[in-house]
């Protein structure tokens, strides 16, 4: 009997607030939040579920076996593995300094109406398709590479002892460094765009505070602005990355598409998105094909890490500046 007088009430507020919108918004935004996690969730599970015969036969040692025969059926990803990730870390030693220094010089040092034109056109690099830096990676980058930059890094970084391995052998033009520097013009786009607005959020008060103390400019950017940025910076660096690692055409056509574990940037290598673009319409069995869905699991899963990661990492960052 008590009942009534206490949901009538709740009643009415939910189509109170139902009429006004609220509600609807509430439901329909988390709704395309739950859609995401099912797709997510859904891609994971079409991969494992359609990897079943490689993973009965090899195993986890798939991950860390080289051979790649589809004739005897004999199947393993690290071949592919090892050259996704040496051309993604070669690729963010080479864009992430460039990447920064032009945000800098953006956000910081150019005049506004610099800054904006050459934003526009950073965000114009940003949407080109890959199969056009492809192009350019296979007229431009790879006669640069064979003649003179390999030859120019033998005969300098390579006497270096040590160091020196890493451009050794012979030079093809095609291999893991073109694949790096092609995967760095790419990713500096991602780079510089969010770097650059994540240093123009940074508040003035913090500039005008060490101007005020006697620093410069470049003091005031090096010392206050940039250590204020590096949250948002880090997160430009690692998406970034992960552009690099699922990286398919451009990687395809420079990278020289040789299964192979090499410790030479010169030499030929593969990736695991370039080996799914080449064999999956080629693959004649259901263990070849089976086995290129494993390797698109062990990318996709490598992704998630990287991502995990980077999120790890932005919550020590922000945690470590809050008790500061």
């Amino acid at each position: 009997m008590q009942s009534g007088p206490v949901t009538a009430p709740a009643r009415v507020s939910f189509i109170r607030r139902l009429r006004q919108g609220d509600q609807i918004a509430y439901l329909l935004t988390f709704a395309f939040a739950g859609l995401v996690v099912l797709v997510t969730a859904w891609l994971a599970w079409e991969l494992f579920a359609n990897s079943a015969l490689p993973r009965d036969k090899f195993g986890l040692p798939f991950v860390w076996t080289q051979a790649w025969d589809p004739v005897q059926g004999d199947f393993g990803a690290l071949g592919f593995v090892y050259g996704t990730i040496v051309t993604s870390v070669l690729a963010l030693v080479l864009a992430v300094p460039l990447g920064i220094a032009v945000s800098v010089f953006l956000s910081e040092l150019a005049p506004p109406k610099v800054s904006e034109a050459m934003a526009l056109l950073v965000d114009l690099l940003a949407a080109v398709p890959s199969v056009i830096y492809g192009l350019i990676g296979i007229y431009v980058l790879v006669p640069l590479v064979r003649d003179p930059i390999a030859p120019a890094l033998q005969a300098t970084v390579g006497r270096l002892p040590g160091i020196g391995r890493l451009f050794s052998g012979p030079v093809y033009g095609v291999g893991y460094l073109t694949a790096g520097l092609i995967l760095a013009i790419m990713v500096v786009p991602f780079i510089v765009s969010v770097s650059r607005e994540v240093l123009m959020a940074v508040p003035r008060e913090q500039r005008e505070a060490a101007l005020a103390l006697g620093s410069t400019q470049w003091e005031s950017t090096w010392n206050v602005v940039l250590p204020y940025a590096r949250v948002g910076i880090t997160g430009g660096v690692f998406l970034a990355l992960g552009r690099a690692l699922g990286e398919t055409m451009a990687v395809t056509m420079v990278i020289g598409n040789r299964p192979e574990l090499s410790g030479s940037l010169l030499a030929p290598g593969y990736s695991m998105a370039a080996v799914i673009a080449n064999e999956f319409t080629e693959a004649t069995t259901d263990l070849h094909l089976q086995a290129l869905i494993e390797i698109g699991l062990v990318l996709f899963l490598l992704t998630m890490v990287v991502n995990a990661l980077a999120q790890v990492m932005i919550l020590l960052t922000t945690s470590r500046a809050t008790s500061h």
